[in-house]
């Protein structure tokens, strides 16, 4: 593998790291590499209308202003996700040592923790930082981006992106991964996306899509392979898709909307027509205010080649 390009500076933030003398951290947590800068600053990000082209900062960080309810709302992962992990990366997460970047407020880092992993949280928002910190104050968190992730060569099992890796540029985040992981180990970025086989989900992505300016309805997740594929590395990812479903008042399918990146940046003035109008669509499929909230879940693998 050629050598990444150079990296920016990034370096864990004292706020945002526990304290080793009141948290305990295994002494095989990696190391952050030393490093200037000020911590939290985002690094060059990935657009997720179109992958490698530079991202609003204003979409980016968006999310610290729904952290909570983000926390609340979005759905989580079905075990069968953190099993398809295993097979695909030739990997048992109990004992693993996993960096779970763009962490956000902790959903797929709880579940990742709770299977043994010795995980590290990665995330550059300061709100969604807290509110991880204040759900698990026991996981290690570390303010960085996956473009520039300040941990030592070859020190990590796996590298997981959970809805966050179409905020990095693919040409850094992947070089990046491969350089902290061993030699065997993986990177695993996935997305739960809209179900395309329930009517009236596509129906609702229409809509939002007419409704919200820069909508990007989802590709990145069925565009990780060809991205990965396209760097020229010593490796081919894999795929694997998973349908799955929740059953959930109307209210909390509206706070879930309403926690995406498009709807945070206009604010809820603006975005109270838009939930309105959603809301009746919704209450005319479900008229018992219980949501079938139906998914694919698109997972992408990438082993880093053994020697």
């Amino acid at each position: 593998m050629t050598n990444p390009p150079p990296r920016p500076a990034a370096t864990p933030d004292p706020a945002d790291t526990p304290d080793p003398t009141n948290t305990p951290v295994s002494t095989d947590t990696p190391d952050a590499a030393v490093a200037s800068g000020p911590a939290g600053t985002p690094g060059s990000t990935g657009a997720p209308a179109a992958p490698g082209t530079p991202a609003s900062p204003d979409l980016a960080l968006s999310f610290d202003t729904v952290a909570a309810q983000y926390a609340a709302a979005r759905p989580s992962y079905p075990p069968e996700l953190f099993d398809a992990i295993q097979e695909l990366a030739a990997l048992d997460l109990r004992g693993a040592r996993v960096l779970d970047v763009g962490a956000g407020t902790g959903i797929a880092t709880r579940l990742l923790r709770d299977r043994g992993a010795r995980t590290v949280a990665v995330e550059p928002g300061p709100g969604m930082g807290a509110e991880l910190r204040r759900s698990l104050p026991d996981v290690p968190l570390v303010r960085a981006v996956g473009d520039a992730l300040p941990f030592a060569d070859a020190s990590v099992d796996l590298v997981t992106y959970a809805q966050s890796w179409h905020w990095t540029d693919p040409a850094r985040s992947v070089p990046e991964a491969l350089r902290v992981l061993r030699p065997g180990g993986a990177l695993a970025v996935w997305w739960n996306v809209p179900d395309p086989d329930a009517a009236w989900t596509v129906a609702q992505e229409a809509r939002l899509q007419k409704a919200l300016p820069g909508y990007h309805r989802h590709g990145v997740s069925t565009d990780a392979p060809a991205l990965m594929a396209a760097l020229g590395l010593p490796t081919t990812p894999v795929v694997r898709r998973l349908h799955w479903s929740r059953r959930i008042p109307v209210d909390l399918h509206l706070d879930h909307l309403s926690s995406r990146s498009y709807f945070a940046v206009l604010g809820p003035e603006r975005s109270a027509p838009i939930l309105a109008a959603e809301r009746a669509h919704v209450l005319a499929r479900f008229p018992d205010g219980i949501v079938d909230d139906a998914y694919v879940l698109e997972l992408t693998v990438l082993r880093k080649p053994a020697p």
